[in-house]
């Protein structure tokens, strides 16, 4: 009806977030976090050079218990049983030492060439190979933000492709583990100020 009074719908495009660039760095468990994406990480933090323009996925994978009394139909309470934090990227650039250590579960010692040629053997057996890992996600200067997470490994790999039209790539699924605090992740964001809410 005209006279009526619309709802204002409150927006703001600077709060919105394309993951146009990004990087990644891993270093030794114990290794501090550089704690600002707008900060470049220094050694012992290494890169992971180029990764795959499909980015860098932040899942989120939770399990739940519910209970239902006798006589309802709806539970009244729910229980988290699992939480997991994990980071899913594709990294390109499978000639560093630092991704091929951790492709392998090796030490960067271990693929110093000798006379130009770098040998390694794989284990039938592998150990845990937990790490530090930094993770940036930049959106021009408007969005910076920053994933510590400070015990953490590669617990999935996918198939290697090797043929002519396509960049050989090492898909990976990282776990973030818990750590003397309790905590997975670490978050640091450069963000727009969310301005306060008026009703308008």
């Amino acid at each position: 009806m005209s006279g009526d009074i619309m709802v204002n719908i409150t927006r703001a495009a600077d709060l919105l977030e394309v993951g146009a660039n990004g990087a990644g760095w891993t270093a030794p468990l114990g290794t501090t976090s550089p704690g600002d994406p707008a900060i470049q990480p220094v050694a012992p933090w290494l890169p992971l050079g180029a990764i795959s323009d499909d980015g860098l996925v932040q899942g989120f994978e939770e399990d739940s218990e519910s209970f239902t009394p006798w006589g309802l139909t709806a539970p009244i309470r729910t229980s988290i049983t699992s939480s997991l934090r994990t980071f899913g990227l594709t990294v390109w650039e499978t000639g560093r030492t630092t991704v091929q250590a951790l492709q392998y579960r090796l030490d960067t010692a271990d693929l110093t060439p000798v006379d130009g040629l770098t040998s390694f053997a794989e284990t039938a057996s592998p150990l845990p190979d937990r790490r530090a890992f930094w993770f940036v996600v930049l959106d021009g200067d408007n969005f910076q933000r920053g994933f510590y997470c400070p015990e953490a490994e590669i617990t999935e790999r996918s198939d290697v492709t090797h043929k002519q039209d396509e960049v050989a790539g090492y898909e990976w699924t990282i776990t973030c583990y818990p750590d003397s605090a309790g905590f997975t992740v670490y978050h640091f964001d450069r963000v727009p100020e969310t301005e306060a809410y008026t009703g308008s």
